[in-house]
């Protein structure tokens, strides 16, 4: 099986920099349930327990290079499961950056958390693990520079397009396609679609 970082640039999903040292940097593995730590490098979601999947690394790599992660960025990661992907973006923002991530299933949370800090990235401050939907729970007021949904809405939630900071952008599947958002304005949040996905439905208690 090829590595996944070369399958991923041989395919054009991986192209910034930033990312491909994250993807290199960030084992995928240590994400993952010991009997299928062997498939990492596989092009497939893997389960993670409590029904629930990781997302297959090509659509994750979309994803990221979408929203595009730089230095010092504020990211809020809703639906972090095993917490690869918020992994990924902590080591792309760097030490000036920071990643407020949510999930939903508390035994996830938990693993997330534990997962996170076999890098360094809690204690350092690099991520933060909130247990919860992503629409409260704040400790602060502070926008974020870029918003990542890991499974499908219905439609924008508002506490999202609040959050975003003027210019943002906002990646979330929406039933099943994947869209990407650029906050132009408070009243213009720019869309494009990318159909042909599939996604776990996030629960919201409402929008």
């Amino acid at each position: 099986m090829m590595p996944l970082v070369e399958m991923l640039k041989q395919n054009n999903y991986l192209r910034s920099e930033e990312l491909i040292v994250a993807f290199d940097s960030v084992s995928r593995a240590e994400f993952l349930p010991q009997e299928f730590e062997s498939e990492a490098d596989a092009d497939i979601p893997l389960p993670i327990g409590h029904g629930q999947m990781e997302p297959q690394p090509s659509l994750v790599a979309v994803m990221l290079e979408l929203l595009e992660i730089k230095e010092g960025q504020r990211v809020l990661v809703v639906g972090s499961g095993s917490g690869w992907v918020t992994g990924l973006i902590a080591y792309a923002v760097g030490h000036q950056g920071r990643v407020v991530a949510f999930e939903r299933i508390e035994e996830l949370h938990i693993l997330g958390q534990q997962n996170l800090e076999k890098f360094d990235f809690i204690k350092s401050g690099r991520a933060e693990c909130f247990l919860g939907e992503g629409q409260d729970g704040f400790q602060d007021d502070v926008p974020f520079d870029r918003i990542l949904v890991l499974a499908s809405v219905e439609t924008v939630p508002v506490s999202f397009r609040q959050r975003l900071v003027l210019s943002g952008k906002m990646v979330m599947p929406i039933r099943n396609h994947l869209c990407y958002f650029e906050k132009r304005s408070d009243d213009d949040l720019y869309k494009e679609e990318f159909p042909g996905f599939f996604f776990v439905p996030l629960i919201l208690r409402s929008f």
